[in-house]
């Protein structure tokens, strides 16, 4: 597994924790308005962080962060991260991972064997929008299992969506709120143009007035609604 981010500190990316952030290398999607082109595109520059420097720093800030958040690229398209994870997990860490639901085999192997304590599913889109979203073909089947897996509650989770002009519309992300109806969180989160997309061209944020409305609509199917963002 190639790690080609490491942020050490932050109170963001794990919900109510002080973690550190590691970014696998590499995606099977390509989101046009994804802000990490450069750790997904093959023909992108990478710097590679060891795992030793890594684990060097979980060791010494023991007691001082709560907790590690997995993130990419997608971290699922790593056959080898169960062993990542367990050796974070034996320094007494909470993971969080963020996925796009792509491999629910995986998945369900590393919620059973205790890896994670909590995953972020990223919901791209109503399903009719989903490949238009994704920039590829895809099979459904498998990322509504890893819907289907966490509605089943064996494991704390979020579902969130970035909200896109050109992308979304308010009548998608109904759509997509009623595919995941009786989730426990989800979020909708503000499209920013990091410098580092796939395809900026056509794309642009929504207002904050914008965004609180598709907040209200969407109300109605799940438990809880945040916005991030803005």
């Amino acid at each position: 597994m190639k790690v080609y981010g490491f942020q050490k500190m932050t109170t963001l990316d794990y919900p109510g924790k002080i973690a550190c952030t590691v970014f696998t290398g590499n995606c099977n999607f390509r989101c046009p308005y994804c802000h990490n082109a450069s750790l997904v595109l093959e023909n992108k520059e990478k710097s590679e962080v060891s795992q030793e420097e890594i684990f060097s720093l979980l060791k010494k800030r023991r007691g001082l962060l709560d907790g590690v958040a997995v993130t990419g690229g997608e971290p699922l398209i790593n056959k080898d991260i169960p062993d990542f994870l367990s050796k974070i997990k034996e320094l007494g860490y909470l993971i969080k991972l963020d996925t796009n639901g792509s491999n629910p085999e995986l998945l369900k192997k590393i919620v059973s064997e205790k890896l994670v304590d909590r995953v972020a599913m990223d919901i791209k889109n109503s399903p009719e929008l989903y490949e238009k979203t994704i920039g590829v073909k895809t099979d459904m089947r498998l990322i509504g299992e890893s819907k289907e897996f966490l509605l089943s509650g064996q494991v704390e989770y979020e579902f969130r969506t970035t909200l896109v002009k050109g992308i979304h519309t308010k009548e998608s992300i109904i759509r997509a709120a009623e595919w995941i109806k009786g989730a426990k969180e989800y979020y909708l989160q503000s499209f920013k143009d990091s410098g580092d997309l796939i395809a900026p061209e056509g794309l642009d944020e929504f207002s904050k007035e914008e965004i609180y409305g598709f907040a209200e609509a969407v109300r109605p199917y799940v438990g809880f609604v945040g916005v991030r963002g803005i």
